[in-house]
């Protein structure tokens, strides 16, 4: 979750420390702090809270030195104050780390005995001291940096800096992402590519396990038992230009506004063209003979999964276990050798579902991946990648990746279906054209804003709201819960519409709204008799729907926004972009921070 950059540079390093710091600030912080080397000497400065405190800071008491180190926090051990903010340094060594050290407590009783001083509760200072003690037994900074790797459990993506050589840098990797940018006569480290894409767009992506000691002039890597190792350099497409917010007024706001383009594009990774038909990848697995399946994810990316496993069942008739990521471990559940697990997440690097991955791995799972980095850890370890075209996702809270995920995931429970002969020729073009036309519905959506919020209005002066929605619309009712608590910190929670009468309905009272997501269908009537029921007790009745099912809530409902009306297999991704519009509607009359919500970090690298 936290950020790092590191630059051996041939110019001033905090001005483009700080300027990188700023493109991570996605991934979410609560303190920051650079530090450089200079005539042999490291200075550091911290702030806790936003980078604009740590400028305050730096204007005030600037900074010299061409290498140097900067980081962003979220707290873990320790609270999210200066002291504890990262770099942590001695005079010997300076350090930034994302992670956790599972063993510091001993690494630090053991240090404090050897005469070792800490000025922070972090265990991240741990690092920083252990390596201090090597450099005083008279190891180089290369030998005083390996034997302290070879310490440490847990997770960690790390930069050091000495004081005795300002040409060098050694970053370490093992759990959490870290990027080596090459530059000219200048190397850079990063949590990811966004963080150097203005400097260079030759990144090497470390894999899991190795450290890497780097000049002004190139990069060696190493395993964990010193011995060299391998790291390609790639050609990255990404530019700092990706990263602005194009006149919106928010990230979360331009990603919103990208949803039609990101479905195109996705439909176009997968769909031929000339042809008219989905292809994917080889499978390693004979999709006719596949006996069942698990899906396990986290957050936005898990009920993805929940609507893929609905349509998988329906559609394919492919039996789908489902699993949070954070639980599917612990559960424990057996499985048939040579079965399917099935993965989504945004960032292929969420500890949790990198976890998971790797449990399937072992119980002989066939692992597929749908994924927005396909240089991340998890697509390294997973033996089919169904690429999203999604773009940099900035803001924390996930909208258009979201969209994107569950394209991947309609393709592939249309091929899946063709090949296990549960559906028509005629049924796979229905859904394909569905499929097709879904970005020019969701444009019109878009349109819709003075709508959504009226409705916004109404939810944003409110403690508590309740999202419903029956069968495949209860997954999107979820995503709409979770979006409105993210950004606006309203309390809402997402229930089947057929278990309101089971406990939830002892919530309904005049003060708390309830929002459907009702489509016309086969379950219509069945959701009508919820609302119905909730209407009596007081609830304030918000709908989204289509033409045909306006017409049957405009007698109950205070408010309702009419959506196109499309086939039913498109209907979990066009009714996802109004609820996400929603809860950013909400969060801007509530004058929340949109982007950045509190206690939340984009990519969530601990478990």
């Amino acid at each position: 979750m936290c950020g790092i950059v590191g630059i051996l540079g041939k110019q001033s390093a905090v001005p483009i420390i700080i300027e990188a710091l700023r493109r991570l600030e996605y991934r979410g912080y609560d303190s920051a702090g650079v530090a450089t080397i200079n005539n042999h000497h490291i200075d550091k400065r911290r702030a806790s809270g936003k980078l604009d405190n740590l400028a305050k800071v730096l204007e005030n008491n600037a900074l010299s030195g061409n290498t140097g180190i900067g980081h962003t926090r979220w707290a873990t051990h320790g609270a999210p104050t200066e002291h504890n903010a990262h770099p942590h340094a001695t005079d010997r060594v300076a350090v930034v780390h994302n992670g956790i050290i599972e063993n510091h407590e001993e690494l630090k009783k053991e240090l404090i005995e050897l005469g070792q001083v800490f000025n922070s509760e972090t265990d991240s200072e741990t690092i920083v001291q252990l390596v201090d003690y090597h450099l005083k037994q008279g190891k180089t900074p290369k030998e005083a940096a390996h034997a302290t790797l070879k310490r440490l459990e847990g997770a960690y993506a790390i930069a050091m800096i000495f004081a005795c050589d300002e040409n060098m840098m050694i970053g370490a990797r093992h759990g959490a992402p870290l990027v080596v940018g090459f530059g000219e006569d200048e190397m850079y480290l990063g949590s990811d590519s966004l963080a150097v894409a203005p400097m260079t767009r030759k990144i090497a992506y470390m894999p899991d396990g190795v450290w890497t000691v780097l000049s002004r002039k190139g990069a060696e890597f190493f395993d964990m038992d010193g011995q060299t190792v391998e790291c390609p350099v790639q050609t990255t497409a990404l530019m700092a230009g990706a990263i602005g917010k194009d006149g919106y007024r928010h990230y979360m706001e331009k990603e919103l506004h990208e949803h039609p383009v990101v479905i195109g594009q996705t439909l176009r990774r997968f769909v031929n063209p000339v042809t008219h038909k989905i292809e994917l990848p080889d499978m390693p697995f004979d999709m006719k003979s596949l006996k069942r399946g698990i899906i396990t994810a986290c957050g936005s990316a898990f009920y993805a999964g929940v609507i893929g496993r609905y349509w998988l069942e329906e559609i394919a008739r492919l039996p789908i276990d489902l699993d949070v990521a954070s639980e599917m471990r612990y559960r424990n559940p057996p499985f048939d050798e040579g079965g399917m697990g099935l993965l989504v997440s945004q960032s292929g690097e969420t500890a949790d579902t990198l976890a998971a991955l790797r449990s399937l791995r072992n119980a002989g799972q066939n692992i597929i991946s749908v994924l927005n980095n396909e240089h991340s850890s998890m697509a390294r370890e997973s033996d089919v990648v169904l690429g999203m075209d999604a773009g940099v996702e900035i803001a924390v809270a996930s909208t258009k990746a979201f969209t994107a995920q569950l394209t991947v995931l309609a393709c592939l429970t249309l091929v899946m279906g063709q090949e296990r002969g549960t559906i028509t020729s005629e049924y796979i073009d229905e859904c394909l054209t569905a499929l097709i036309d879904l970005p020019s519905r969701v444009a019109e959506i878009l349109q819709m804003q003075e709508q959504i919020q009226k409705m916004a209005h109404i939810i944003s002066q409110v403690q508590s709201v309740i999202y419903l929605g029956r069968g495949i619309m209860f997954p999107v009712a979820m995503e709409g819960a979770l979006k409105l608590k993210e950004i606006s910190y309203i309390h809402a929670d997402a229930y089947a519409a057929g278990e309101m009468k089971h406990g939830p309905i002892a919530l309904i009272d005049n003060t708390v709204p309830v929002i459907s997501l009702l489509p016309s269908g086969p379950l219509f009537e069945k959701t009508l008799s919820n609302l119905q029921e909730a209407k009596a007790r007081g609830g304030r009745i918000l709908v989204f729907t289509d033409v045909k099912g306006a017409e049957r809530v405009k007698g109950i409902a205070e408010q309702i926004v009419v959506l196109p009306t499309v086939h039913s297999f498109v209907t979990p991704p066009l009714y996802t972009v109004p609820v996400q519009m929603l809860a950013y509607e909400a969060a801007l009359l509530k004058g929340t921070d949109v982007d950045q919500p509190r206690n939340l970090a984009k990519s969530v690298t601990v478990e």
